[in-house]
């Protein structure tokens, strides 16, 4: 029992952190992981919708910036389906990429934001980015 006690608190904590995050009408994202794989580099976002309607599509336009600075490639990422609230996790492969070579993720805008309730442009006003990896995000 003993050593269930920390692995509660831990989880506890994670939690409240989470829940923390929603402060205010508006989206936060994390780029919480970036993973070699077979096919290119995964990038992992974290996404907390902090408004309180749900977001039925989020499409970002990004552009993706080697270690020196210079664009390689701009892309888009269809977030999907976002719950008030609710953190989401999505994932992207970029084919053919290395992450070692990877230096910054720019959101440079919203292609698509599509929500009841809210205004459209409510993926884009006051959205915070932050990383938990070497890779700076932007926007």
């Amino acid at each position: 029992m003993r050593a269930i006690l920390p692995l509660v608190l831990i989880f506890t904590a994670v939690f409240a952190q989470a829940e923390e995050a929603v402060v205010g009408a508006h989206l936060d994202i994390e780029l919480n992981a970036a993973a070699q794989t077979d096919a290119g580099c995964q990038l992992s976002f974290l996404i907390i919708n902090g408004h309180e309607q749900d977001i039925a599509k989020a499409v970002f336009e990004t552009v993706l910036f080697d270690s020196s600075g210079t664009v390689m490639q701009m892309t888009l990422f269809d977030m999907g389906e976002l719950p008030a609230a609710s953190p989401r996790v999505r994932q992207f492969v970029l084919p053919d990429l290395a992450c070692e070579g990877l230096g910054q993720v720019l959101f440079n805008g919203t292609q698509v934001c599509h929500a009841d309730g809210v205004e459209g442009n409510a993926c884009i006003d006051g959205l915070t980015l932050h990383s938990r990896t070497s890779i700076k995000v932007q926007g």
